[in-house]
């Protein structure tokens, strides 16, 4: 029998697989319904709109009904969404069904969050980094399956509906062998309603973990570009940029969390920081692809573990519920991998590709500065002292 920790990874893993199946499919949607690349890009704003409508409210439902059935509920309803854009027949639609997968996916991701910091703090052991490692294999995974399906030439709608089908019935008898662990930082004299404005310390957590996910948009959308227009990479290169990025960050993700036990999560989120700016400064100033291709893998090492070293820290404050800190924490992480992308846009429009992709090292400096937010050992309140004992968020 697999324990709490093999569980919550193997559910980490599940989790991303339909949706890396829809990512291949893009451009044949795209055809289909005849879309151009600004029409395109308007479709593709529903998932962020749907994630950022959700997490609100998210917060405050999962900390009411726990993770555990947080997962369950969330993941049957995302495996549903997740085969809906292949079934659009315009822009609208295709909006509306990334919309739906945004806040379902919201829901169960949270859910996941919470619930592997709840495993941490029921067991004594460091998960989190490596759950998060497996989500970045499982996303990898989901792409190269929608990619072997595209080879077959199963239409995108029966393709990834197939795949959602057979993850979902994995990912339920995973989940309903997860322990149920209670949340009752809420029910406690002075903490916070769930729908309060954000204490100074998470609000340092978030300003750390905006850097980060700027970085990790800006990586996302322009690590082609910046190879085609400021290096002059052929077509078949191009793409090698971001998947260096991603392989290294699921690299660091998995050694992160022996780095946090060996050094801490602040020592371990300094070094970490260090190496994603000396990774962009490396990019911004490369002569050619190889250098720029390693500092894409450095830039990936560097931003790796911070996210999931910001939810520890979020979950481990005792001013509300560790779900309603996540949440607010998840906000701030989209917003940053939503801002990043159109800013470095911008500068590069009236500047160069270099100048641009260079608008990252600031975000990244800030993270680096606040480190010192992610020492869970000040975030225990007096006033909670079940915060304190295994399984208690």
């Amino acid at each position: 029998m697999l324990t709490p920790q093999r569980l919550t990874m193997l559910i980490f893993f599940l989790q991303p697989i339909a949706f890396g199946s829809w990512l291949p499919r893009i451009p044949e949607v795209q055809l289909a319904l005849g879309l151009g690349p600004g029409g395109l890009a308007l479709a593709l704003l529903g998932l962020p709109c749907g994630t950022l409508l959700t997490l609100p409210f998210a917060g405050p439902l999962v900390g009411r009904i726990g993770p555990r059935r947080a997962i369950i509920v969330g993941f049957v309803l995302y495996s549903i969404a997740v085969a809906l854009p292949g079934f659009a027949t315009d822009a609208t639609l295709l909006f509306g069904a990334l919309m739906l997968i945004g806040s379902s996916m919201s829901f169960v991701e949270l859910g996941l969050n919470v619930q592997a910091d709840a495993v941490e703090k029921a067991t004594g052991s460091v998960i989190m980094t490596t759950a998060h490692g497996f989500w970045s294999v499982g996303i990898m995974a989901g792409s190269l399956i929608g990619a072997a399906l595209a080879a077959l030439g199963l239409e995108p709608r029966w393709a990834i509906l197939l795949v959602s089908g057979a993850v979902l019935p994995l990912a339920i008898a995973a989940a309903l062998t997860l322990p149920a662990y209670a949340e009752t930082s809420q029910s406690h004299e002075g903490s916070r309603s769930a729908w309060a404005l954000p204490s100074w310390a998470l609000l340092g957590i978030c300003f750390f973990v905006f850097g980060i996910t700027m970085t990790e948009g800006a990586m996302a959308d322009w690590s082609a570009i910046f190879l085609r227009d400021a290096l002059g990479a052929e077509a078949g290169t191009v793409g090698l940029g971001y998947s260096v990025f991603a392989l290294m960050v699921a690299a660091g993700r998995f050694g992160g969390d022996s780095l946090k036990r060996r050094f801490g999560a602040v020592t371990t989120a300094r070094i970490c920081g260090v190496l994603a700016l000396a990774g962009a400064t490396m990019l911004v100033f490369t002569p050619n692809t190889i250098l720029a291709l390693l500092g894409f893998g450095i830039i990936g090492l560097g931003v790796s573990v911070g996210f999931p070293l910001a939810v520890t820290a979020a979950a481990a404050l005792t001013d509300r519920a560790a779900s309603a800190n996540v949440a607010i924490l998840s906000f701030v992480a989209l917003l940053g991998f939503l801002i990043g992308p159109p800013v470095i846009g911008f500068v590069a429009e009236h500047a160069d590709m270099r100048l641009g992709l260079a608008c990252v090292i600031p975000g990244l400096l800030l993270s680096l500065v606040l480190t010192g937010r992610l020492n869970t050992n000040k975030a225990v309140s007096k006033s909670n002292p079940e915060a304190q004992i295994a399984g208690v968020l």
